[in-house]
């Protein structure tokens, strides 16, 4: 007995390129590739922009501003959520005030509002002086670009006094679970979206010279206790001002003095930041900074020669690794 051969199958489809493979790219095996890609592409964009360096704000992200003529503000759901909080938890208006009967928590919130819009309006002028003053520099490259989340509040504040001014400004977005849009205020150019909160981290301590950080919750306290980490730890291969600004707000939530005393850092950590209450005197430190460090030296150097810069003025260290010390010898 035979035996029977079988039909031979349908024809094959084409197979998907590799890097054209959603199912592949979007799971668990793709997920280096996806790293890359937020490390590789915000480059490219840097290089094609010539973004030379940043300073960086930082600052709550709940407050939306409505109408800045009359400081009113809106506390949203979440933080750079484009959904606002629940009635009862927003700030008290006047009108409600006039009624009487304003729940505490309402109460709270409507004084601060009043800080926080001023803390907006702070942030806005300051961005705009230190953009007005990086674009007199007359660089080839972009430098001191004023850089944020790229969500409400105070990081629209930044960019939209960068905006203002008329220079280019960067917003570094995060994918969240939650319905959230960037500020309008961003250079399109340099408007991201990452995934991975690391790789967005990443791309604020790579590029920034400075570092501004105004009143905010947790992703602010966050960012900014990383990155005076890197500085203290000397993980930093650069010389990076800080301006804190809002003493009145800080000394409140947090004790730097209790860390000294009871010896959880040193008394010469404290000089790794200034603590400031006008944008007057923040620029004045970040104008100093930046030039006491950065351009100074930078003019001291010897010309670079053609094939000393490579891709768009970008040199070869710039390119191939961050400004983070080396850790072997």
């Amino acid at each position: 007995m035979t035996n029977k051969v079988p039909d031979p199958p349908p024809p094959l489809e084409i197979a998907p390129l590799a890097y054209e493979n959603p199912a592949f790219l979007n799971g668990s095996d793709g997920r280096l590739i996806r790293i890359l890609a937020e490390y590789s592409e915000p480059l490219a964009r840097f290089r094609r922009e010539r973004i030379q360096d940043t300073v960086v704000f930082f600052g709550s992200a709940r407050f939306n501003a409505l109408d800045e003529a009359h400081r009113s503000l809106e506390l949203l759901e979440n933080t750079g959520s484009a959904q606002p909080a629940p009635p009862h938890e927003q700030p008290a208006t006047l009108p409600d005030l006039e009624q009487g009967d304003v729940p505490e928590l309402r109460l709270r919130r409507a004084e601060a509002a009043v800080e926080m819009a001023q803390y907006y309006e702070d942030a806005r002028r300051l961005a705009y002086m230190l953009t007005k003053w990086s674009m007199s520099l007359n660089h080839r490259r972009s430098r001191f670009v004023v850089t944020s989340g790229g969500g409400p509040g105070i990081m629209e504040a930044a960019n939209r006094g960068a905006y203002e001014a008329g220079g280019k400004t960067i917003g570094l977005n995060i994918r969240l679970p939650f319905e959230q849009m960037p500020n309008r205020y961003i250079t399109p150019a340099l408007n991201f979206e990452f995934h991975y909160f690391f790789m967005r981290k990443y791309w604020f301590a790579y590029m920034s010279k400075a570092l501004v950080v105004f009143p905010g919750g947790f992703g602010t306290i966050d960012e900014m206790f990383e990155l005076l980490t890197l500085a203290q730890t000397r993980k930093l291969a650069k010389k990076m001002t800080v301006v804190i600004y809002g003493s009145s707000y800080w000394n409140q939530v947090v004790n730097l003095d209790l860390l000294v005393d009871k010896g959880a850092i040193s008394p010469k950590d404290r000089e790794l930041f200034q603590m400031v209450d006008t944008p007057e005197e923040a620029f004045e430190i970040l104008k100093d900074g930046l030039t006491q460090n950065h351009l100074v030296p930078e003019a001291a150097q010897p010309e670079k020669t053609a094939e000393e810069e490579v891709l768009s003025g970008w040199t070869e260290e710039e390119l191939l690794g961050p400004e983070i010390t080396k850790t072997r010898k």
